[in-house]
C-alpha cells in the first residue's frame, strides 16, 4: 500500500466560455483566480485556476475553456460530483448568495450526516457546499465573501461507476480506507494531507458511460509532497499493473497520469514549485503566463484569445 499520497490535489474539468468560467468562480464562488495560462497542447485554450489565496494543493479547481464546446453527457466513468469544505453554519449564506445569482440546481441535502448545499455550475457540472467542523484551511475573502463563509478548500470527489471492484482496490492501494455505505454509495478516506481526503463511489451498474464535453471533470488529481514520492508512486503503480505515463512539467507542478479501470482519468500532482514561482503571491492570476514552448505565441494568443478581467 502507498503512503506518500496526501488527498485531493486540483480538479480539472472543461467548460464552454471562459470570461463565464471566470465570473462563476470569482464573482459567486467567491474563490481566487491564482493563475491564468494555457493548456499545453492546445496553446489557443486557457488554462485557469482558481482557489485560496496561494493555490494550496487541496483547494484549487482548473478549467480548459473550449469556446463553444457541445456539453458533455452525464453518465459512469467520471467524476460526477465536485464537493467544496465552508465552516458550519455557512448554508444559509451561500443558498441567498447562489439564489441571488439564479444559480440552477440547488438543493439542501444531509450525505452520510454531513449538512450540504448541492448546485450546478453554468455547464451543468455538479458541485456540492459540505459544513465541515473544525477545518483549519483558510478560505479567500478577497471576492466579497467573508471568512465565516469563504470556501476552504476541497471536501471530497464522487465518481460514478458501473462497478466499484476495481476502484476500491485501487483507492485502498493509494492509501484510502472504506469509512461507511449508504444505499449505492460507499465513503472511502485518507489520513492527515491536504484536508480534501474524502472520495465517494457512487455504483449505478445500468448507467450508459458519460459522454465529456462542457460541464465534465477531466481529471482528478492526488497530492504528493514533491517528486522522490511522486516517482515512488510511479513505480509501485507501474509495477501492479498501470500504464503511467512519464513525468511531465507542468510548470506549477509535476504530474503523471494514468487510466482507472472504471474509466476515470487519475494525476498524481506534486506540491511543488507553486504557482507563486512566476508571480508575486498579490499578483496571482492576474497575467497571461505561458509555457515556456508556447511564449513564442503570446502576440496572437494576447490577440485571439477571449478577454477576461485581469
Amino acid at each position: 500500500m502507498l503512503n506518500q499520497i496526501r488527498g485531493l490535489h486540483h480538479m480539472t474539468s472543461l467548460a464552454a466560455d471562459a470570461a463565464e468560467n471566470n465570473a462563476f468562480f470569482t464573482n459567486v464562488l467567491g474563490l481566487r483566480r491564482v493563475k491564468k495560462t494555457v493548456n499545453f497542447d492546445a496553446p489557443d485554450v486557457y488554462h485557469l485556476y482558481y482557489g485560496d489565496e496561494v493555490g494550496t494543493p487541496g483547494s484549487v479547481m482548473t478549467y480548459f475553456p473550449f469556446p463553444n464546446i457541445a456539453r458533455g453527457s452525464k453518465g459512469t466513468g467520471e467524476v460526477g460530483e465536485t464537493v467544496f469544505s465552508v465552516p458550519p453554519g455557512a448554508l444559509g449564506f451561500w443558498q441567498d448568495r447562489l439564489a441571488s445569482f439564479d444559480v440552477q440546481g440547488l438543493e439542501l441535502q444531509e450525505h452520510f450526516g454531513e449538512k450540504r448545499l448541492a448546485f450546478k455550475n453554468p455547464d451543468g457540472e455538479a458541485f456540492a457546499l459540505s459544513e465541515v467542523a473544525d477545518n483549519p484551511r483558510s478560505g479567500w475573502t478577497g471576492n466579497g465573501v467573508s471568512d465565516d463563509h469563504a470556501i476552504r478548500g476541497f471536501h471530497s470527489a464522487g465518481m460514478r461507476l458501473k462497478d466499484d471492484g476495481a476502484m476500491a482496490e485501487l483507492l485502498g492501494f493509494m492509501g484510502y480506507q472504506k469509512l461507511d455505505s449508504v444505499g449505492n454509495i460507499t465513503r472511502f478516506a485518507i489520513g492527515e494531507g491536504t484536508g480534501a481526503n474524502t472520495i465517494d463511489l457512487e455504483i449505478l451498474p445500468t448507467v450508459r458511460q458519460a459522454g465529456q464535453g462542457a460541464g465534465s471533470v477531466h481529471h482528478i488529481a492526488f497530492s504528493v509532497d514533491d517528486r522522490a514520492a511522486q516517482l515512488a508512486v510511479r513505480k509501485a503503480l507501474m509495477d501492479t499493473g498501470y500504464a503511467v505515463t512519464p513525468v511531465i512539467d507542468r510548470d506549477y507542478f509535476w504530474a503523471i497520469y494514468f487510466q482507472t479501470p472504471g474509466g476515470v482519468l487519475f494525476e498524481i500532482a506534486t506540491n511543488e514549485p507553486g504557482f507563486d514561482r512566476d508571480e508575486d503571491t498579490a499578483h496571482l492570476g492576474q497575467a497571461l503566463k505561458l509555457p515556456s514552448q508556447h511564449e513564442h505565441l503570446r502576440a496572437a494568443l494576447e490577440k485571439n484569445l477571449q478577454p477576461i478581467p485581469a
